[in-house]
């Protein structure tokens, strides 16, 4: 048996020194260190490590990821971009198209005012620098879905450049540590959307919906500042309340509204960065989390083994949980941008600029655009602090369900209830049910009134805590009876004569001495010497009408009477 040797082999663009068995009896050497079915974070028992002709950094230093994205968000308008066709989501296919939606000869863009005005207020609110002309181009590419084999958008001058968007991270199992991070706008640019491709597999056929083919989209170029999945998904979450709240788009991810690609590659510290990939059409938050970490480590792990990284396009499968490749990345001289020569350039103007007299209906003011800004997430969460006083984090969950901060402020609005009174309910337990029926705020039978009143009869103790679980669960099944009409059905209010109340613990409490002496004999009285519950009293009032659900309202008198009444004739006696 020949002695084994070794021998240089050359992996892509790295040399490595591999042990070649000389002996086999097969009579062709093996190359111990290579293996093509190995699971991810699997070492096989015969495989031994590569010796690398570079020193290897595997476990040596850290890996740092970057990660950029690129939204597009649909404009919230009555007509698209550049024609005159409708904007509907649920449209029959086909059924909102115009000549120039389809790209008929002879057709031109007439650019919708809307939208302008649209991407102006976002990059305001982006913090970004508006142009007063920007240009626009033609990008070429060639689908079923793009009638006429180019996309309008804005290449060489956008609308609205060097901007920031701030967005907060939770850190911490206790997530009232709230850190702001801020990452950097690029561009912010108009450009139509493509129509829809409809994969039928039974048939083999892929059919084209062209209802969506030049409505008007923002695509809003975040720069590589992130670090992570989190970080992008929270980032793209905060865009997602801002546009919501300007009204500039409905931002829903699951019709479509808001899209996102992620531009994601790692390299060690202090180095250059690494090459890039792009993950398309992520339009949910939570995948966009889980597709950017799955690529990163996919990356990492190519990168230790040996093997290059390559420039291309990849989508996210959620069922395997990662990314698979698509197609290679195509360079920006093969979209071949040429300006657009049916549009002239866009001229916007500010209060100085403004010529005399200008019609206002002719004309794009920016400053008259800043003055219509609402109020912002950040400034809205901000407010809820100081004026109610409660948590960063419930400040953070107001906002995150879509229609919960106007349902807390009209409950706030009819209660006496303090304000964390208020939040504690709104949060765990009208969220809860929504949650549970998997209900938006807007479906929900408990009306902002209904569940005021039933704070106020909460504040006033006029019912128990777990009273007022009670009725709302059933304000959640009877819709239209009252807070009141409730507990006044089910004999839920609390007792409210004293005399009458110190009736009822004589009653239980001569019916009861076992009990009482329990009670007598529990050091440090009705909380017991280590903190544990009061003992458990009969629920006497249960069993009679005139009672009915003030066994809660009476045990702490019940056991305050006994500790008061140590040796009573008749209420202590010997076993």
């Amino acid at each position: 048996m020949a002695a084994p040797m070794l021998r240089w082999w050359c992996l892509g663009r790295r040399w490595v020194l591999a042990c070649i068995d000389g002996g086999s009896r097969h009579g062709r050497g093996a190359a111990i260190g290579f293996t093509s079915s190995r699971k991810r974070g699997q070492t096989s028992v015969a495989q031994q490590p590569l010796i690398t002709s570079q020193k290897s950094r595997k476990g040596e230093h850290e890996w740092a990821a970057v990660v950029g994205l690129e939204i597009h968000a649909q404009i919230s308008s009555n007509s698209k971009l550049f024609s005159g066709s409708r904007v509907h989501f649920a449209a029959p296919p086909n059924s909102l198209v115009s000549f120039f939606d389809a790209s008929l000869p002879g057709t031109l863009p007439v650019l919708n005012r809307r939208c302008v005005e649209a991407a102006v207020m976002t990059g305001l609110a982006l913090n970004c620098r508006i142009n007063k002309k920007s240009l626009f181009d033609r990008k070429h590419y060639f689908y079923a879905d793009l009638p006429a084999g180019y996309q309008i958008t804005q290449q060489r001058l956008p609308i609205a450049v060097n901007g920031s968007l701030a967005y907060s991270v939770c850190v911490g199992k206790k997530p009232s540590r709230v850190i702001t991070k801020t990452v950097r706008i690029k561009q912010i640019q108009l450009e139509q959307d493509s129509g829809k491709s409809l994969h039928d597999e039974l048939r083999s056929q892929t059919l084209i919906d062209l209802n969506r083919a030049g409505v008007g989209l923002l695509e809003v170029v975040l720069e590589p500042d992130m670090s992570c999945g989190e970080e992008a998904a929270t980032a793209v979450r905060e865009l997602q309340l801002i546009l919501q709240a300007l009204g500039t788009s409905r931002a829903n991810m699951a019709e479509g509204q808001l899209r996102v690609d992620a531009n994601v590659s790692v390299h060690h510290p202090g180095e250059p960065l690494g090459v890039r990939t792009e993950v398309k059409n992520l339009n949910s938050a939570k995948f966009l989390a889980k597709a950017i970490d799955s690529e990163i480590e996919r990356q990492i792990h190519e990168l230790e083994n040996g093997r290059e990284i390559l420039n291309e396009t990849r989508s996210f499968d959620y069922k395997l949980g990662c990314t698979m490749p698509m197609r290679d990345k195509e360079g920006k001289q093969d979209y071949r941008f040429m300006p657009e020569p049916n549009l002239p350039p866009l001229l916007l103007y500010d209060t100085e600029s403004l010529p005399p007299g200008a019609d206002p209906q002719q004309v794009i003011n920016i400053d008259w655009i800043r003055e219509r800004l609402p109020e912002l997430p950040s400034e809205t969460r901000e407010r809820l602090i100081q004026q109610y006083g409660i948590l960063p984090e419930h400040s953070f969950a107001l906002l995150n369900e879509v229609g919960l901060l106007e349902f807390f402020q009209n409950v706030i609005k009819e209660t006496r209830a303090e304000p964390k009174k208020v939040t504690s309910w709104v949060l765990n337990i009208f969220l809860g049910f929504l949650k549970q029926q998997n209900l938006a705020v807007n479906e929900s039978p408990v009306t902002p009134s209904a569940l005021a009143e039933l704070l106020n009869l909460l504040d006033r103790k006029a019912i128990s805590s777990t009273a007022a679980k009670q009725v709302f669960e059933e304000l959640w099944r009877s819709e239209g009876k009252t807070p009141s009409q409730i507990v006044s059905e089910k004999q839920l209010e609390l007792m409210q004569d004293q005399e009458a109340l110190e009736r009822a613990c004589h009653t239980v409490m001569e019916g009861h001495p076992q009990v009482v002496m329990i009670t007598c004999s529990t050091e440090g009285g009705f909380l017991g010497s280590r903190g544990q519950g009061p003992p458990s009293w009969p629920a006497q009032g249960q069993r009679q009408p005139e009672h009915s659900a003030r066994s809660l309202s009476t045990a702490p008198l019940l056991s305050l009477k006994a500790q008061a009444n140590k040796g009573w004739p008749g209420y202590i006696r010997s076993p």
